[in-house]
């Protein structure tokens, strides 16, 4: 891969009119050694938010306006669907992930040594995250590690950069947050390692505007297990 690669940037956004601006400055600004896109998904903001992408939107911003909410799955599978980058990485609006970290990420993705890239929050630098949410996050990686054969650090990782074909060729249908273990399981299904790299986790907490909670590990776990016995020819497209 060539220093005229392009990555895909999506940014999910539901409500985030704090953080949006200053996430989408990053995305900019942040050097890379390849082209890049930003694409934002607004998933129904109803606090503001839509208007400041608005204002921020350009010839390297392109907004993807969602009516209605309709859950951080069906924004990045919005996202992945329109995007054209060689690579796509996931950057949510919430500032818990540093683009700084994507040239890590980017360099095995570059090197062919890796289709996918997870950036682990257990490995690197980080603001500890609360107990519980640390304990569901081991436990859905070591569901994961069990029913996979694999050895992740860290499934639910919001960090992943994935070849732009790979992607866009798994056949996702999630909605909300078991996108994340869906993605997983259908890279581990058609084949693909994961490969890790530490990054910086600055994670935030329900009163804070985190908006993922503990009941969310339900559909979670109920999607590992589900991607794991179902027919590979419905894991790609």
């Amino acid at each position: 891969m060539t220093e005229t690669a392009k990555l895909s940037i999506l940014i999910p956004v539901y409500n985030e009119r704090r953080t949006i601006g200053e996430a989408i400055r990053r995305a900019r600004t942040v050097d890379l050694p390849v082209d890049r896109e930003i694409l934002v998904i607004d998933d129904g903001s109803t606090d503001g938010t839509s208007e400041i992408i608005k204002r921020l939107a350009d010839s390297t911003v392109k907004v993807i306006q969602h009516p209605t909410n309709m859950g951080k799955g069906a924004a990045l599978r919005r996202g992945f669907q329109e995007s054209t980058g060689d690579f796509v990485v996931v950057y949510d609006a919430d500032l818990e992930y540093d683009p700084r970290d994507w040239p890590a990420l980017l360099r095995p993705a570059l090197e062919g040594e890796a289709r996918a890239v997870y950036g682990s929050r257990f490995t690197g630098e980080r603001r500890n995250m609360m107990f519980w949410h640390w304990v569901g996050n081991r436990f859905l990686t070591l569901l994961t590690n069990v029913l996979y054969n694999t050895t992740l650090s860290d499934m639910e990782t919001c960090s992943k950069l994935i070849e732009g074909d790979l992607i866009r060729s798994l056949h996702l249908t999630s909605n909300r947050f078991d996108i994340e273990p869906e993605i997983t399981a259908k890279l581990l299904r058609s084949g693909v390692r994961i490969y890790e790299v530490p990054v910086r986790y600055t994670g935030r907490e329900v009163d804070e505007g985190k908006k993922i909670s503990w009941r969310d590990g339900f559909p979670a776990m109920g999607a590992l297990v589900k991607y794991r016995f179902v027919r590979a020819k419905s894991i790609r497209k």
